[in-house]
């Protein structure tokens, strides 16, 4: 994607390194912080023995954030929005793979269940039916890298900046915020609570999803009908009322 519009190749090399980094550090600090606390600043060496397990997709998202702010500041010198529109789109489809991963460690799987599709994870020691949330959340990713890949690659909405990672936000988050209702909890302390931290977490990045999407078509022109008339592309056009669409609904 990023050859495609010849950017240099210091800067894709750049950003390999940076989300690598920030991905592992943060995914780590976020479970650290959001999820286990209680044991970790009892056991502060813990903290560093990633091989033991224990990371957490949003704190991932956040160390990637903050990378790309460094990032945008001392390599690309362009907005974080205009890489950040960019790198989602292949991190859909790498979110997917991880939830395939947890698949096959048998963890973070939903509730029991009678539906025909549902697994007994033996290896962690169940003996009844449960939803393979897993499954669930990686097919959405995989929807979300489907439809973030064509809008790059066959409409204009990586010229109006912000719109594909807002989306991105909305896709992710918002299919893990429902696919949590039949999660069993990751921690004794979410017992009993209406939303448990997965949701929570994914609350801000829905809204900050929306914010951006609603900022991106604003700031690319404030007539969108007027786009669908003059627009020489019927594909832009359509994607335009299906957006118009679905804020509407």
């Amino acid at each position: 994607m990023l050859r495609s519009e010849n950017v240099p190749q210091k800067w894709i090399d750049s950003v390999f390194f940076y989300i690598i980094i920030a991905t592992i550090v943060g995914a780590r600090l976020g479970h650290v912080f959001f999820y286990g606390w209680e044991y970790y600043s009892q056991n502060p060496s813990e903290i560093f023995k990633v091989w033991h397990g224990g990371l957490a997709s949003h704190g991932g998202t956040l160390g990637i954030l903050i990378a790309i702010i460094f990032y945008s500041k001392l390599v690309s010198k362009r907005s974080m929005l205009w890489i950040l529109d960019r790198i989602v789109v292949p991190t859909a489809l790498v979110a997917m793979f991880i939830r395939l991963g947890n698949l096959m460690n048998s963890e973070i799987y939903g509730v029991q269940t009678s539906l025909p599709w549902g697994f007994i994870f033996e290896r962690n020691g169940e003996t009844v039916v449960k939803h393979p949330t897993q499954l669930y959340e990686a097919l959405s990713y995989l929807l979300s890298f489907v439809i973030l890949t064509y809008m790059y690659w066959k409409t204009r909405a990586k010229n109006k900046e912000g719109l594909i990672f807002g989306l991105f936000f909305m896709f992710i988050f918002g299919a893990r915020f429902f696919i949590e209702f039949i999660k069993e909890d990751q921690e004794a302390f979410e017992a009993g609570m209406a939303l448990n931290m997965g949701q929570w977490l994914s609350i801000p990045f829905v809204l900050g999803g929306l914010f951006l999407v609603i900022r991106a078509l604003k700031t690319s022109g404030k007539n969108l009908q007027k786009q669908i008339i003059q627009s020489a592309d019927f594909k832009v056009g359509f994607f335009i009322v299906i957006l118009n669409c679905f804020f509407i609904l």
